[in-house]
């Protein structure tokens, strides 16, 4: 019924956590790692790695590459340092001769440690964890480490060692871009629900104590055995009292909500619940504690999904049309403003301020003598969260799939921060509005593209002008929690610029004219 509890891996024996600036020791139990250590371990799993039909291993594997090569090409650079021999076990040195993890190793490693989090696995998930260890043994203050570290913990099943983390990635930010507060605040709800639904269950069956010391695996396959032969009531004492145990031995998470959800569907079958296949057992049992304990499973299970949010609609925000929003910018002159350095170091504000609509995207970062102070309409992937606090008249929140759309809305919408929210004809303008498909615009188009092609095609604006778009050839400007973000390469920048220049009316260093 269980698998064995994930072991930690070990690796080094300072097993002590690493104080914080204040004196206090780190959640989550950081173990002092080298950067040596690391790398060796990573060129060991990359010789693991084999070529196979699973494209996460295989995303992993180039990750490792990656990292490995940087390391390489650092080490040829520095004819004064013979390179580290990755493959051979590390000779006890002075505390002087350890590898120093500089800013060109440091984004190749944390890819590796997000692609093997994606991969699942036990092994790649350990890989994951070590990764966050070197990282935070010589930066103690990296966001993106500390959200790595939540990210693997809570898959893992660590919960409580996942929200301390995720709490220590929220001391260290100042815009909750990912929706960590809420994820955190889910996290906290599911536990407590969690522990008053097998509080009930216990209080509930006396009989269960009796199987709570015994072995998990055996005590379980002997209650769905009973629960086979239809003794409910003896099946019921042992089921409770395996998930008892589950719970003070401190299973992982996932085990435990896996056991929960079949308990549950034992029980309405033995409920004669409607649509369960099952049988109306005279149980003795009490309806109206089953309905509680249902609602209680199902409350932890989404909480756990998504963080308590409030209903967007308490906040008056009213969704807009495709012909409503042309409506709404016709005969306006309209400035897109890119999230580029080009922008950030220029005095643009005034300019930027005069135009009717001012569009910006995803993470913008507002500093009114260069970017202006206004934003009209924002336009983001649905992703990320950045931004989607900030009051703005329309809100345009784009993405490819339906379903994963939604979901979004209804987990990153901030009620009153916008007056109007684009509906689904306006979620994926290039595809969906111009029907424009792979075969003829392979990349993923941009928020920005997505937005310009919009305008571009409602042709209803009386000036239209891109503002910084250089496609980061200056770099990225963008709200410091982002700036780490890549840049991604799911996006074509080559193409876009193609298809802005052969409709560009006026080119200037900082503008572009369409109309």
């Amino acid at each position: 019924m269980t698998k064995a509890r994930t072991r930690w891996p070990r690796q080094s024996e300072a097993e002590e956590p690493i104080p914080s600036g204040d004196g206090t020791p780190s959640p989550a139990t950081v173990r002092p790692t080298e950067l040596e250590t690391c790398l060796r371990a990573c060129a060991a799993h990359s010789g693991k790695l084999v070529a196979g039909l699973d494209r996460r291993r295989t995303a992993l594997a180039e990750a490792l590459r990656n990292l490995l090569a940087a390391h390489a090409s650092m080490e040829q650079t520095s004819p004064d340092t013979a390179p580290v021999p990755l493959l051979r076990r590390a000779s006890r040195s002075g505390p002087g001769s350890a590898l120093v993890l500089g800013d060109k190793l440091l984004d190749p490693l944390l890819a590796v440690g997000n692609k093997a989090l994606d991969c699942g696995y036990e092994d790649e998930l350990k890989l994951a964890v070590l990764v966050t260890d070197t990282v935070l043994t010589q930066r103690r203050r990296s966001r993106a480490a500390w959200r790595l570290r939540a990210r693997v913990l809570e898959a893992m099943g660590a919960e409580s060692a996942a929200v301390e983390a995720y709490e220590r990635y929220l001391d260290l930010t100042d815009e909750d871009g990912f929706g960590i507060a809420a994820k955190t605040a889910g996290l906290r709800a599911g536990a407590e629900r969690q522990a008053e639904l097998l509080r009930k269950l216990e209080q509930g069956c006396p009989e269960a104590a009796a199987f709570a010391g015994a072995s998990v695996t055996d005590t379980w396959a002997e209650g769905l055995a009973l629960a086979g032969h239809g003794d409910w009531n003896r099946a019921r004492s042992r089921l409770i009292g395996a998930l008892i145990a589950q719970d003070r031995t401190g299973a992982p998470v996932p085990e435990i909500q896996e056991a929960l959800g079949q308990y549950v569907g034992l029980a309405l079958e033995a409920a004669g619940a409607p649509g369960s296949g099952g049988r109306a057992a005279a149980t003795g049992g009490d309806p109206a504690l089953l309905t509680e304990l249902v609602e209680l499973y199902a409350g932890q299970r989404r909480a756990r999904m998504r963080g308590p949010v409030a209903d967007p609609v308490f906040g008056g925000v009213e969704w807009t049309t495709l012909g409503e929003f042309r409506n709404r910018i016709a005969g306006k002159s309209i400035c897109l403003i890119a999230n580029s350095q080009r922008v950030g170091s220029s005095s643009l504000g005034a300019e930027i301020d005069a135009y009717d609509l001012v569009v910006r995207f995803n993470s913008y970062r507002i500093d009114p003598a260069a970017t202006g102070s206004r934003t009209d309409i924002h336009a983001t992937i649905h992703k990320h969260g950045f931004n989607w606090d900030k009051k703005v008249d329309t809100r345009l929140v784009f993405g490819g799939i339906s379903g994963d759309w939604k979901y979004s809305l209804r987990n990153r919408l901030v009620p009153g921060a916008q007056r109007y929210l684009g509906d689904e004809s306006l979620r994926w303008p290039l595809r969906d509005i111009g029907k424009v498909g792979t075969d003829v615009w392979p990349s993923i188009p941009t928020s920005g593209f997505n937005m310009l092609w919009l305008l571009d095609h409602l042709d209803v604006s009386t000036r239209l002008d891109l503002i910084g778009f250089d496609f980061y050839e200056s770099g990225a400007y963008r709200l410091p929690a982002a700036m780490k973000m890549p840049i991604t390469s799911v996006h074509e920048y080559t193409s876009e610029k193609a298809w802005v220049m052969e409709r560009a009316q006026s080119v200037t260093d900082t503008r572009i004219s369409l109309r």
